[in-house]
């Protein structure tokens, strides 16, 4: 038995395979993936940052999203192929706040301008004329630090109220990264609810971003289906697709992996659908946006 988290100098996360044969197999699956995601995100950074052709507010946003999606991955799959490589699952307790913290950073960081980047393709298309005084180059900066500050004190607070409240179901996690709910489980007093009072406020400040999307691509359809020609209505489309899908991606695996009933709960469904949320994103996001932008294409070449 484990008083407070202070007696405890590191947590057993949840490893993929049993066996040394599919950890092997788990640890090159992992290493494919994190290079598709190295080299997707850096590709769009590198073509956004060297291309003037790209210095728009699209594109500024986009190369803020391939930061935090290359951040975000980076938090959990090195750690993820190392104890597979080398048959661990411990990882120190100042490493699973730092793992945490960082986590929980980008995925906030990375709703927010999602958030924004709605707004710019709605100004784009149901407010053109306004566009360059709406989103100037300033306004953009402005906008991309409001989103990179809310999340980082939002990380700051999650990180703080989990790691105070005392720990004493032992330090096995039910999950491959260190992540809010599973720590919560190991509780062993009341106090944990402070913890998901902040996680319901939060959850209601992410369901604002949700509705402030689904509003803004309300108003963009509207928009989109007034363009009397088929190549406008088929341009606006094209330019608006690639964020909607990349939104849906991470809407849908985050909201599953946190909503998910307990009844159909268990170690392995936990897994999948954290993985498909942590990691599946940041390494299909590059994908998603350069498959249907020529702009993007050209820059590369």
């Amino acid at each position: 038995q484990m008083s407070n988290g202070s007696s405890i100098t590191q947590f057993l996360l949840l490893a993929f395979a049993d066996t040394r044969e599919l950890q092997l197999l788990t640890f090159w699956l992992f290493l494919g993936i994190y290079l598709a995601a190295l080299l997707g995100n850096g590709l769009i950074i590198t073509a956004v940052a060297c291309d003037h052709h790209l210095h728009t507010p699209m594109y500024f946003f986009l190369l803020n999203l391939s930061v935090l999606d290359l951040g975000s991955i980076s938090t959990t799959l090195p750690k993820a192929m190392a104890n597979s490589l080398w048959d661990n699952r411990a990882i120190s307790y100042p490493g699973c706040a730092a793992q945490l913290f960082v986590l929980f950073f980008f995925m906030s960081a990375e709703l927010c301008l999602l958030t924004v980047m709605a707004y710019d393709r709605y100004v784009a298309i149901c407010k053109p004329v306004h566009y360059g005084t709406l989103l100037g180059s300033r306004a953009c900066v402005h906008m991309a630090a409001a989103a990179w500050g809310s999340a980082f004190l939002n990380a700051v607070l999650h990180t703080a109220n989990t790691f105070s409240i005392p720990i004493c179901k032992g330090n096995a996690l039910d999950q491959f990264f260190c992540e809010i709910p599973p720590i919560l489980k190991l509780s062993c007093s009341d106090s944990y609810l402070r913890e998901v009072g902040f996680l319901v406020v939060s959850a209601c400040i992410g369901l604002g971003c949700f509705v402030f999307l689904v509003v803004s691509y309300v108003q963009i359809l509207r928009a989109v289906l007034r363009i009397p020609s088929e190549q406008g209505r088929h341009k606006a489309f094209s330019t608006c697709l690639p964020h909607l899908a990349v939104v849906s991606l991470y809407v849908s695996t985050g909201v599953f992996a946190y909503l998910n009933p307990p009844s159909i709960s268990s170690p392995v469904l936990n897994l999948v659908v954290s993985f498909l949320y942590s990691v599946v994103p940041p390494a299909v996001n590059p994908l998603i946006y350069s498959m249907r932008n020529q702009e993007l294409k050209d820059a590369l070449k």
